[in-house]
């Protein structure tokens, strides 16, 4: 009730255990704190909190338009709310390496488990546009040094995630993981591969974690998590599906209401009341609420 039970701490702890098991872990983006309590009611290992989410809730594109301050206040308001893992998508740092350095400690601040940093220049876009540009490797080197001696929890995980696929191709994508886990990364993102055959390269690699995106509408081909633990992934994150499915149903049921002139006919599609109230643990709250004024 309220807020987490477990320390940021254990939560990255938690993180670093699963990315050091066996199984994969699958980490749906939250658009907001209630839905963080439903993926974990769902039965998932961890939650991503996704910089392109955070950008189009503010009616934003994802082109580097939003600030440190926003991302981490929307981080603790979900990692408040879940003792799962929580995953941020950080950007470029926000910066230059001092910023990126800034930028863990106030995620950590936060109570997330770890975040990642990008390779592109800034202003940055989508990972799945046409028209990126990457840094120099020294660049995002002196970010990731930055990022790793920066941070105070030593379980906070660091991960460098790389954009170079699909700007100068596989073999230099590797070759700039390589040389980011050298600088300290503890994980690394590979971002727009085109499927299997690039997971598998990078995984070859790479002697750490290694984590993939699925989102929709992308560059890569959407592979079920078992294809995604037979190549030996550790983690994959769902950055925008809860959102798009969420737009799309507002979407739907506003042009319902507008050409209907009632919501009558959308209710059961609806979370319904009780639904929402057991999400929330309403029951908790009176159940505390009774026992302070009872103590009173």
């Amino acid at each position: 009730m309220l807020y987490t039970t477990t320390t940021p701490s254990a939560r990255r702890r938690a993180l670093r255990d699963g990315l050091a098991s066996d199984r994969l872990l699958r980490l749906p983006g939250a658009p907001n704190p209630l839905s963080a309590r439903m993926i974990a009611e769902a039965g998932f290992e961890g939650v991503y909190v996704s910089g392109a989410v955070v950008s189009a809730d503010l009616a934003l594109p994802d082109v580097g338009l939003t600030t440190l301050s926003e991302v981490a206040a929307r981080s603790a308001q979900i990692a408040r709310v879940t003792d799962l893992p929580v995953l941020v998508d950080a950007d470029t740092g926000f910066g230059e390496p001092l910023s990126a350095a800034r930028t863990v400690q106030l995620l950590e601040d936060s109570g997330a488990a770890g975040c990642h940093l990008e390779d592109q220049e800034n202003p940055k876009r989508c990972g799945h546009l046409a028209g990126k540009r990457v840094r120099p490797v020294e660049e995002m080197v002196q970010t990731l040094r930055a990022a790793v001696g920066g941070r105070r929890d030593p379980d906070f995980v660091v991960c460098a995630r790389t954009d170079a696929a699909a700007v100068e191709g596989l073999d230099a994508a590797v070759d700039r993981a390589r040389a980011y886990v050298d600088a300290g990364a503890d994980m690394v993102f590979a971002e727009a591969v085109s499927g299997p055959a690039d997971i598998a390269r990078f995984r070859a690699a790479l002697e750490v974690p290694l984590l993939v995106n699925m989102t929709e509408f992308g560059r890569s081909e959407l592979l079920p998590v078992a294809t995604l633990a037979d190549l030996g992934v550790d983690a994959v994150i769902f950055p925008v599906t809860l959102f798009r499915l969420a737009m799309g149903a507002v979407a739907d049921g506003l042009r319902t209401l507008a050409a209907e002139g009632t919501q009558a006919g959308l209710v059961g599609r609806m979370q319904t009341r009780q639904e929402l109230y057991d999400v929330l643990d309403y029951d908790a709250y009176a159940a505390f609420d009774e026992s302070v004024a009872g103590f009173r």
